[in-house]
């Protein structure tokens, strides 16, 4: 399986890791896991891309990427891809825990794409959904969309997993029906 990070900063409530190359950034919303004991699982919230020389930045070419490879190589060696996760719970003797771990993963762990199997045995409970939703980032509907959407297709598209994850958001957005009504209408595009 390949890595899709390395844990540069953590804490109990989140991630930040590192991605090795381009084909390895987890799209937003992903539910990856990081190789720790216990296993802890999280949602990607924000991908980024930085300059590791804190006094450069990027400027315009004006050239494609490809043109940019061939001229001017020494670019990209000074520019990393990164992503943040929020922490939404751990897997340990078994069992798929929705909360904080009681440690945070540690630094330099490896962090994975979760597979359909265990996407699916993970969104089995629906409590990480509040967590998600208490992100204090701003974009807490575009993270719960695209999660729910890769998790309604490792489901297959099943209504019923749809019909699920709609009771629940309603009871997390009861007061805010349109709010409910437009990442409803959001997931089933």
């Amino acid at each position: 399986m390949n890595k899709s990070g390395e844990v540069l900063e953590s804490s109990t409530r989140e991630v930040m890791a590192e991605c090795r190359d381009k084909d390895s950034i987890p799209p937003l919303g992903s539910l990856v896991k990081i190789e720790t004991t216990p296993v802890i699982l999280a949602v990607v919230y924000n991908v980024f891309t930085y300059c590791i020389e804190p006094n450069r930045r990027p400027t315009a070419y004006g050239l494609s990427i490809e043109e940019l490879e061939e001229e001017q190589p020494q670019i990209f060696e000074l520019l990393k891809t990164a992503f943040q996760a929020v922490i939404v719970g751990f897997y340990q003797d078994g069992v798929y825990h929705q909360f904080s771990p009681p440690l945070p993963p540690s630094l330099h762990s490896f962090v994975y794409p979760c597979s359909e199997e265990e996407l699916k045995s993970f969104t089995e409970g629906k409590d990480f959904l509040r967590m998600i939703m208490n992100l204090n980032r701003g974009q807490s509907d575009e993270i719960i969309i695209s999660f729910v959407r890769q998790a309604w297709t490792a489901y297959k598209r099943d209504k019923l997993f749809l019909i699920d994850m709609g009771k629940e958001l309603s009871i997390l957005f009861k007061d805010d029906y349109d709010r409910l009504r437009s990442i409803m209408r959001r997931i089933m595009k």
